[in-house]
């Protein structure tokens, strides 16, 4: 994992939840990161996942409350001049209040702190919710991956590339 830069926002003020912490996410946050997944998605990354991607030094932080609880998560991994946001999530309970868009700057102001130029994802094409949230905050659909996330009964579900000039 790459050092901390002290020229990222350690901290945010939000209207609901008052003062937030963004850290580097380390192995011992990964029993609640694992939760969070588990419950907001149909098919979560398994611990050997975030494991992995600590391990290949990809950029991962967490978001918490002033109590120490988990609120959310991003990893981008960075290549050349490229973010890839490969996961941000929201704990459930805690979803619709602003904290995506929070994690969004965040792992954008990272991208931009190491000269990335532009960040790309991938997202469900059933998850238009997701999409209109990327939409508005600067992402434009590129392409489309057919069959590339696993879906229910065997299947597989295509996937919206969306790409933001940094």
């Amino acid at each position: 994992m790459m050092p901390e830069d002290p020229a990222l926002p350690r901290s945010v003020s939000h209207p609901r939840y008052g003062r937030l912490q963004f850290a580097a996410m380390g192995a011992s946050d990964l029993d609640a990161v694992v939760r969070i997944e588990e419950a907001v998605y149909s098919h979560p990354w398994t611990r050997g996942n975030f494991q992995d991607s600590l391990y290949s030094g990809y950029q991962a932080q967490t978001l918490r409350d002033v109590h120490g609880e988990l609120l959310g998560y991003f990893l981008v991994m960075l290549a050349v001049d490229e973010a890839h946001l490969l996961n941000i999530s929201v704990a459930a309970l805690h979803q619709h209040q602003g904290l995506g868009r929070l994690l969004l700057d965040q792992a954008s102001a990272t991208a931009r702190q190491r000269h990335m130029r532009t960040m790309l994802l991938e997202v469900r094409e059933s998850n238009q919710h997701a999409a209109k949230v990327y939409r508005q905050y600067g992402f434009t659909e590129i392409g489309r991956r057919k069959n590339y996330y696993p879906a229910a009964n065997q299947t597989r579900e295509g996937a919206i590339v969306m790409s933001l000039p940094l």
